[in-house]
């Protein structure tokens, strides 16, 4: 088992040849270079290839951990050493190793108001036109200081808020998908599966057994 830059020692003796590993995002396309008959996975926190497994960072490596002692003695088990070691339970290895924060900075005070309402209405298909006119700027000038002001697109900017809101609904309410979807502004409950599973990692589903407060059914 590796840890963060551990892998490279695995890589060296040949043991990862053929198989799906990961290491810390920052090492990942060094590994790659080096060894090329490694399946290297830039972004999940860790890989259980059977005789071998390798993790990201060092926080990664606990979830690698934890999940060593579910398979060998089940969840109860690595939930009691998650609660002694007094962190979260184990996070699953197909989980991002990072998500991009919503607002990258804080706005500009000429768009403060216009982000707000737009955060109060991500229910709503909300285009860059209706933001514009809202902030009222023309749509190349609203662009040019959108981002400026966040470092994102707004297109960029309302799927992370999206994204934001989805998660902590799964996370404290019962509402299942097609009510979440709905919330938060997707157009269906599959574009929102999609979406979803393509910037966290994880379905909505898997989300809500891992970090959820299993308030009701998705």
């Amino acid at each position: 088992m590796s840890i963060c830059s551990g892998v490279f020692v695995l890589a060296a003796a040949g043991l990862l040849d053929g198989k799906r590993a990961t290491t810390h995002w920052r090492y990942t396309d060094e590994l790659a270079q080096r060894f090329p008959a490694i399946d290297v996975d830039p972004s999940v926190l860790y890989v259980d290839s059977g005789q071998v497994i390798t993790s990201a960072g060092s926080a990664a490596g606990i979830d690698a951990c934890l999940h060593l002692v579910e398979r060998d003695y089940g969840a109860h088990i690595a939930n009691s050493v998650a609660r002694r070691l007094v962190m979260a339970p184990q996070r699953s290895g197909g989980q991002a190793q990072f998500i991009p924060a919503p607002v990258a900075q804080a706005p500009r005070d000429d768009l403060s108001a216009v982000l707000e309402w737009a955060r109060q209405h991500l229910h709503e298909p909300l285009s860059i036109k209706q933001l514009a006119t809202r902030a009222l700027m023309s749509e190349r000038t609203f662009l040019r200081r959108f981002s400026e002001a966040t470092g994102l697109s707004p297109k960029s900017w309302l799927q992370h808020m999206r994204m934001a809101q989805a998660r902590a609904l799964l996370e404290s309410t019962g509402l299942n998908s097609e009510q979440i979807a709905e919330r938060c502004g997707f157009s269906s409950v599959e574009s929102f599966r999609v979406a979803f599973r393509k910037v966290v990692g994880l379905a909505p589903s898997f989300y809500r057994e891992r970090f959820g407060q299993r308030q009701g059914h998705d």
